[in-house]
């Protein structure tokens, strides 16, 4: 039997959680709708941000795209505990700077290898 890879491990449980909250985002209920409102977001903003969810978790579960599904994981989830910090809602940052500490966990775990360019003797 194959060990499991566990690196992929906190990509897949990213990946599920952006799956989630983009579809919390994408239908979201009165309580999300006014959260937006109140933040000063426009109408359908949400929306916006529900696809950038689905977005990031389809490119963090392609190996090939992990890196950079990560980083704009990483990216959603700094600019809604910017937002949540600038309204005062500090306990409510809490959970947003946790995932992005995940996301960018993810994205070092998964970064593109960089070969050097020049003479190699023999290839």
């Amino acid at each position: 039997m194959k060990s499991l890879p566990w690196r992929a491990i906190p990509a897949w449980l990213l990946a599920a959680f952006f799956l989630l909250g983009g579809t919390l985002n994408m239908f979201a209920s009165p309580e999300i709708l006014a959260d937006y409102d109140r933040w000063g977001y426009p109408s359908g903003f949400n929306r916006l941000t529900g696809l950038l969810e689905w977005l990031a978790a389809l490119l963090i579960l392609l190996p090939r795209t992990r890196f950079v599904g990560s980083l704009l994981g990483a990216s959603v989830m700094a600019a809604a505990a910017l937002t949540v910090l600038l309204h005062g809602e500090y306990g409510h940052a809490v959970p947003p700077l946790i995932v992005m500490s995940v996301a960018l966990l993810t994205a070092a775990l998964w970064r593109p290898v960089r070969r050097p360019k020049g003479f190699r003797p023999g290839g």
